[in-house]
C-alpha cells in the first residue's frame, strides 16, 4: 500500500487492529454457539464478550511479540487473548483451524471493501450522468483509429462510460456476494470436531453465507473472480482516462482536466497544463490489473490446503482495494471538474472540409441508382482531394463540380447530406436506453 494513493476509510479495513477485531469476533461468536450446544461452558463465551466490552483496544505490539516466538499468527493472537481473559479462554478455537479464522476474516474485509467500492462507483456514475446530460447535444467528432469518423455528441461519449461503469457495478455486486462466505469447518473441512451450526451462526453474525464445501480453506476460485472484477473495473477507468488524455492534447484540446489556481504543470516549462491525473489513473489501472494474475494462480492449491495463497493475499487484498478506491475517487473528481470546450469541438469537426459527411453522400448515390462500387469511387476521389489540401478544400463544393455525382444528385440533395443535426436524431433514444 502506497500512502500517496490511499484513503483512510479503505486503509482502515486492512489495519492490523481491524483484522484482530474480526478474529476476536469469529472466535467469540463460535465459542458462544458452542456454549449453547453444550460443547463448552456457556460462561466461556460470556467471559470473552465481557472482557472485550471493557478492553476495546487491541495490543498489536504484544501479539507481534508473541508471534516472534511462536512463528504462528493465530496462535499468537489466541495466546494474547488467553493471557488477558484467563481460564475461560481455553475453550476458544474448539474444533477450529487457523484457516477458519483467516479465510473468514478475509471474506469480511473484502465484503467491507466492496461496500466502499460500490459507494465509489455510485459517486462516479452520478458525476458521469450529470455531465452526460449537460452535454447531451454538444456536437463533437467521433474517431475511429484516432481519425475523424462521423459526428457524435460529447454527452454520448459520457453515456457510453456510464453504461460501462454501470456494468462494472453489477459485476462487483455479484463478486461481493461470491466472496462473502464463511468457513468454520475444522481440519480438512469435515466438521468432525465442530458442528455445522457453529459455521451458520458465525456467518449470520458477520453478514456472510456458509461455504458449501470448504477443504479447510475457502476455494480460491471465488477470490480469483473477485480480483478479476476489480481488474475489469480498472480497465474501464483507464478507458475513460485515456479518452480525456487524448482530448487534452494541444492539437485537439476539446476537453482537459481542471487546472487549479497555483498549480504548476512543469518544472521547466511554465506554459504546461498536463493531464497528470488521468495519466496517474492509467498507471494505477496497470497495477490493479496485475493483482488479478496471482489471484488466478492461487486457485490451484495442493490437496485440501496449502498456504501458497497466503502471502499473495496479504499483498493483493489491501493493495488492489485501496488502489481501486483511490482511482475511482480520483476519476470522479476528474469528470466532475472536467473543462469542456464546445467551440473547439466544432472547429475540429469543421477543419477537414466536410469529410465527416462522406457516408451520407455515398448512401444517397446508391439510393439514386449508382452502384455501391461506383458511389464509393466517386466520393473517395473527391474526399482524397480534401485530404491532400489539409481541409482547405470543401468536399461539398468538389462534389457539386463532379459531373458523375451531379448526374445522380442535385445541389440541394447534396447540401442536405451535410446537415450536422441528422446525426443526432437518435440521441434521445440512446439516452433512454442508458439512463431509463
Amino acid at each position: 500500500m502506497v500512502p500517496r494513493y490511499a484513503r483512510p476509510e479503505m486503509t482502515a479495513i486492512w489495519e492490523p487492529e481491524a483484522k484482530y477485531r474480526i478474529w476476536f469476533e469469529i472466535e467469540a461468536h463460535a465459542t458462544e454457539k458452542l456454549g449453547r450446544l453444550g460443547v463448552v461452558p456457556e460462561s466461556a463465551g460470556k467471559a470473552l464478550w465481557d472482557w472485550w466490552a471493557t478492553n476495546p483496544k487491541v495490543d498489536v505490539e504484544a501479539i507481534d511479540a508473541i508471534e516472534a516466538v511462536t512463528k504462528h499468527d493465530v496462535i499468537a493472537f489466541l495466546t494474547w487473548v488467553a493471557d488477558n481473559v484467563g481460564d475461560e479462554a481455553r475453550f476458544m478455537h474448539q474444533g477450529m483451524t487457523s484457516s477458519d479464522v483467516l479465510d473468514t476474516t478475509l471474506a469480511v474485509q473484502l465484503a467491507r471493501a466492496s461496500d466502499l467500492l460500490l459507494a465509489d462507483l455510485d459517486e462516479l456514475l452520478a458525476a458521469i450522468k450529470r455531465r452526460a446530460i449537460e452535454h447531451k447535444f454538444t456536437p463533437t467528432i467521433g474517431r475511429s483509429h484516432g481519425i475523424h469518423a462521423e459526428p457524435v455528441t460529447f454527452g454520448l461519449k459520457l453515456a457510453q462510460a456510464y453504461a460501462e461503469f454501470d456494468r462494472c457495478r453489477t459485476r462487483l455486486v455479484a463478486a461481493r456476494a461470491e466472496i462473502a462466505t464463511c468457513a468454520i469447518s475444522g481440519a480438512v473441512g469435515t466438521f468432525a470436531n465442530i458442528d455445522p451450526s457453529v459455521e451458520e451462526y458465525v456467518a449470520d453474525k458477520l453478514g456472510l453465507t456458509p461455504e458449501p464445501v470448504s477443504t479447510q480453506v475457502i476455494p480460491r476460485d471465488r477470490h480469483a473472480m473477485f480480483f478479476s472484477v476489480l481488474a475489469v473495473i480498472a480497465g474501464s477507468i483507464e478507458r475513460l482516462a485515456v479518452e480525456v488524455r487524448h482530448l487534452q492534447r494541444t492539437e485537439v484540446l476539446e476537453a482537459e482536466e481542471y487546472f487549479a489556481p497555483g498549480q504548476k504543470g512543469s518544472s521547466a516549462m511554465p506554459h504546461k497544463r498536463n493531464p497528470i491525473l488521468t495519466e496517474n489513473l492509467t498507471g494505477q489501472a496497470r497495477m490493479i490489473r496485475a493483482y488479478a494474475l496471482p489471484a488466478l494462480e492461487n486457485v490451484a492449491l495442493w490437496h485440501e490446503r496449502d498456504i501458497s495463497h497466503s502471502s499473495v493475499e496479504r499483498f493483493i487484498g489491501p493493495d488492489a482495494t485501496i488502489t481501486l478506491d483511490f482511482a475511482l475517487k480520483r476519476l470522479t473528481g476528474v469528470i466532475d471538474k472536467l473543462l469542456v470546450y464546445p467551440e473547439r469541438m466544432q472547429a475540429n469537426m469543421d477543419r477537414m472540409g466536410g469529410l465527416i459527411h462522406s457516408q451520407r453522400v455515398l448512401l444517397a448515390l446508391t439510393q439514386n441508382g449508382v452502384s455501391r462500387e461506383d458511389a464509393y469511387r466517386l466520393v473517395q476521389r473527391n474526399a482524397m482531394k480534401v485530404w491532400e489540401s489539409d481541409g482547405r478544400t470543401s468536399l461539398l463544393e468538389l462534389l457539386k463540380q463532379d459531373d458523375e455525382v451531379t448526374a445522380a444528385l442535385t445541389d440541394e440533395q447534396l447540401e442536405e447530406r451535410f446537415d450536422l443535426d441528422y446525426h443526432f436524431k437518435q440521441i434521445d433514444h440512446i439516452f433512454d436506453r442508458v439512463f431509463g
